[in-house]
């Protein structure tokens, strides 16, 4: 992260119980094999489709299949408003590694990450062959970087990337920073796409006995640890994905105008209503 957030100290926690422990396991065994298998009918199928990069389908309902799965084996119920675009750019707050399982089980999405993300165990690997677009914070790679988006841009490909920067507890949405927004003012594409903010909120169940945080990984915590945290306790709670009003880049001056009506709508998005929704079935 370039500029990571440590506004919060992480609640204590309880010794995890035997049962939790437990559950922890098995979840975590399930996780693993639920990977596997997915990824190895991946890799055959990217074998026999052709090379990366040509839009094909199976490739992306097997993401959203494994991220599907991912939240059901974190305790998450899905909660979905509105429609994401078919193609353009999500721009939306980040709370968690758990944002990554959430956009990818509602949407076919290209994902725009820290380069952190790569070396992270099994969503590292999974961003990598899915083909996420990893951004390092130095100016030497701007314009490398600039290139590829732009490519992907021009491809119709469905972009989504957290315009803070960094992550947070889930309880609040820093200010966009603007950056990345400026390559929707190039060679004329924002004419022609859209860019949509999109509100993820996270909606612990008392039940599960955790604090309000608790999806929340930011700072120094650590993400192994998380993990197993969130695999152990987690059984009733929620994440809902709200997909605001999409725009269009040319409706706006500059990119720091579009970063901001893009942050305040997942910020307003954020803060309305903060009971929990009834999940459908959950």
């Amino acid at each position: 992260m370039s500029s990571t957030w440590r506004g919060a100290e992480p609640d204590h926690l309880p010794p995890l119980g035997t049962a939790q422990k437990l559950r922890g396991a098995v979840r975590l065994t399930a996780f693993i094999l639920t990977t596997a298998v997915i990824l190895g009918m991946f890799l055959v199928g990217r074998a026999l489709r052709g090379a990366f990069g040509r839009r094909v389908t199976f490739h992306f309902l097997l993401a959203q299949c494994w991220a599907r799965a991912g939240l059901w084996l974190t305790g998450l119920g899905l909660r979905v408003e509105g429609r994401p675009v078919g193609a353009g750019a999500l721009v939306a707050n980040h709370s968690s590694w758990i944002d990554i399982l959430a956009l990818r089980a509602v949407t076919l999405v290209y994902f725009v990450a820290k380069s952190e993300v790569r070396d992270w165990p099994v969503v590292g690997f999974i961003t990598r062959v899915t083909g996420t677009v990893f951004i390092e914070r130095r100016r030497s790679h701007a314009k490398r970087q600039e290139e590829i988006l732009r490519e992907r841009i021009a491809a119709s490909q469905l972009l989504a990337f957290f315009p803070e920067g960094t992550s947070t507890d889930g309880l609040r949405v820093l200010p966009f920073k603007s950056s990345l927004f400026s390559v929707f003012f190039l060679d004329g594409h924002g004419a022609e796409l859209w860019v949509q903010p999109v509100t993820i909120r996270y909606f612990p169940d008392p039940r599960d006995r955790v604090p309000p945080s608790f999806y929340g990984w930011w700072g120094d915590m650590n993400f192994e640890a998380h993990i197993w945290q969130v695999l152990a306790r987690s059984r009733h709670g929620l994440v809902e994905v709200i997909f605001h009003e999409p725009v269009r880049p040319t409706a706006f001056g500059d990119r720091k105008l579009l970063a901001d009506h893009a942050g305040r709508a997942v910020a307003e998005g954020h803060a309305t209503g903060r009971t929990v929704p009834a999940p459908p079935g959950h």
